[in-house]
């Protein structure tokens, strides 16, 4: 492993680029085929009462948590330097308030940042718009016009806290080593999604949701792994360890697009980004399924938009979307990350409600 990572190590860069896009490719592949979505499992349930798809994202966090903590004790990956748990305080508006206005804004765009990434990769152009528009709005949020307002209301309600990982926090109270508690809480964890998921008899015979569950959750422990090895802390500017999110890497995207002559190789962020809509589109193309598709209407472009404005500025409050806090920011066991994703599950339930209310008046 010594090795590998000396190898890694040398030529990080361009290992974070390849990486990434395969990362990206498989991403992209999967989602589509599958029809993973978060946004689709909350209006599964809210509109059938089917819960199939909502546990596939639960089965694909904690296959996410056990490759990532296993990865942690391996020595592969030091989680405690990805963005999850690098600070010391727990900024809990941000993440309740921006994981609110995410769940909400997916809604009006008919999936969150990487399901619209599926969708542009087969051919829908309403989605694609609602990247740029989700990217703009994202870093709008980080250095741009909502920034001052973001940073206050960050330094105004930050809890300052030694630690933002629960298996730190159990190892602490109850003297046990970092590993150990991270370990135990990562078993407790992961048995109880395990056991929620596979006691409802149609999802056990669902193979699709099993598939896309597992296979979404080892395609962010490959990232983590790529990551974690290609993490260098003696050089100029440390590329932190991290695995997929698509709020901030899509503003990346962006960027890279636009800017690409003073920095070829894209990042991480930015390479599973367009490894996504690649293997969304190759996904597409092999299936028979890729169409252009454009909005219906005025309302329907207003409501993406709205939507696509929501989720750019909440994913950058909340550090993450569906993906990159309901499945990689729990992968690490940060409290901010279990409480984003709640508030994700809030907002997109609030949502579907409006829509519903909007749908039936306009009828």
């Amino acid at each position: 492993m010594d090795a590998l990572r000396d190898i890694i190590g040398q030529h990080g860069p361009l290992f974070l680029a390849l990486g990434g896009l395969t990362v990206g490719v498989l991403f992209g592949a999967v989602v589509f085929a599958t029809n993973f979505c978060a946004m689709g499992s909350l209006s599964d349930i809210h509109n059938f009462g089917d819960w199939r798809r909502f546990r596939a994202w639960m089965l694909a966090g904690a296959t996410a948590l056990l490759g990532a903590q296993l990865l942690h004790a391996a020595g592969i990956v030091d989680l405690g330097k990805s963005m999850y748990l690098a600070g010391s305080g727990l900024n809990w508006a941000g993440h309740i308030l921006g994981g609110l206005m995410l769940g909400f804004g997916m809604v009006f765009t008919g999936g969150c940042p990487s399901r619209n990434l599926a969708r542009a990769g087969a051919g829908d152009l309403r989605s694609l718009l609602t990247l740029v528009v989700l990217g703009l709005f994202a870093y709008m949020a980080i250095r741009g016009i909502f920034a001052p307002a973001r940073a206050a209301l960050e330094q105004a309600t930050s809890l300052g806290a030694p630690t933002q990982s629960i298996g730190h926090m159990l190892a602490t109270t109850a003297g046990l080593s970092y590993t150990a508690g991270a370990l135990l809480v990562t078993a407790l964890v992961a048995a109880a999604v395990l056991a929620y998921c596979f006691a409802d008899k149609s999802f056990r015979t669902s193979s699709v949701h099993i598939f896309s569950g597992v296979a979404i959750g080892l395609i962010v422990v490959a990232g983590w792994a790529l990551t974690g090895l290609a993490y260098d802390d003696m050089a100029t500017k440390p590329a932190a360890p991290i695995s997929l999110t698509y709020v901030r890497p899509a503003g990346d995207a962006l960027q890279w697009l636009v800017l690409f002559t003073a920095e070829p190789m894209p990042g991480f962020g930015t390479a599973s980004v367009l490894g996504a809509l690649i293997g969304a589109c190759a996904a597409a193309l092999a299936m028979g399924r890729f169409r252009i598709a454009t909005f219906s209407d005025t309302g329907d472009t207003l409501r993406n938009l709205a939507g696509a404005a929501l989720m750019g500025l909440g994913g950058v409050m909340a550090l993450g979307c569906t993906i990159g806090q309901g499945i990689t920011g729990v992968s690490t066991l940060a409290v901010s990350s279990f409480l984003s994703l709640a508030a994700i599950v809030a907002g997109g339930f609030w949502g579907l409600r409006v829509l519903e209310r909007q749908i039936m008046a306009s009828a």
